[in-house]
């Protein structure tokens, strides 16, 4: 099973759950003797030598942290069901919140360097792999004899004649840098609206 990373914010919910579970010596006792392998509540009150009720108590605690899971559940000679705990796969980390703006602005204008930087490539390569006049040499040819039919010619001039051509207005290199840099602004102005409802 891969390891989880959870990411904790200091004084976040999650952080305080985990705080509250393990704020006692014998929640770190319960965590190292399941780590030894699966353990139902009545294995951890033996060993430990600790009321039923105390060892459910800090069980349900670090079941509600996220540090253990119910990963089996057995049948005792009694047939009363009975939950087996195990640690969770996670690797957890501590970590402030970022928000300082000079560091997301920094962010985002690498990205936008790197918008730039592929606009730039697409520019040069467009001519050699003919992405650019494609579109304009269809729209140039001579008409089929089905479009002769109907009575609809596109010519040159007439395209001219409308003051743009086809392959200007569809070059790859602009629409690259234009997309690009708007889904940078909707990011950043998302990222900028988040860090301001926390405030």
């Amino acid at each position: 099973m891969a390891e989880q990373v959870v990411v904790l914010e200091p004084g976040g919910e999650k952080a305080q759950k985990i705080a509250k579970a393990m704020a006692s010596q014998t929640a770190c006792d319960i965590l190292r003797f399941i780590g030894e392998g699966q353990k139902t509540s009545t294995e951890i009150s033996e060993h430990l030598s600790i009321p039923m009720n105390t060892a459910k108590y800090h069980i349900e605690n670090l079941l509600d942290a996220g540090l253990i899971n119910v990963s089996a559940t057995k049948y005792s000679v009694k047939g009363r069901e009975v939950k087996v705990y195990s640690l969770t796969n996670q690797l957890l980390i501590v970590a402030p919140r970022q928000s300082n703006i000079r560091t997301m602005l920094l962010k985002y204008a690498s990205l936008f360097g790197i918008v730039v930087f592929g606009t730039l490539v697409l520019a040069i390569l467009s001519p050699f792999i003919g992405i650019s006049n494609g579109l304009a040499e269809g729209m140039n040819a001579a008409p089929s004899a089905a479009s002769r039919e109907v009575g609809i010619v596109y010519t040159k001039a007439a395209s001219d004649a409308m003051g743009y051509s086809l392959s200007q207005t569809l070059d790859p290199a602009v629409a690259f840098f234009f997309g690009g840099a708007l889904v940078i602004l909707c990011l950043f102005c998302y990222e900028l609206y988040l860090l301001k409802k926390v405030k």
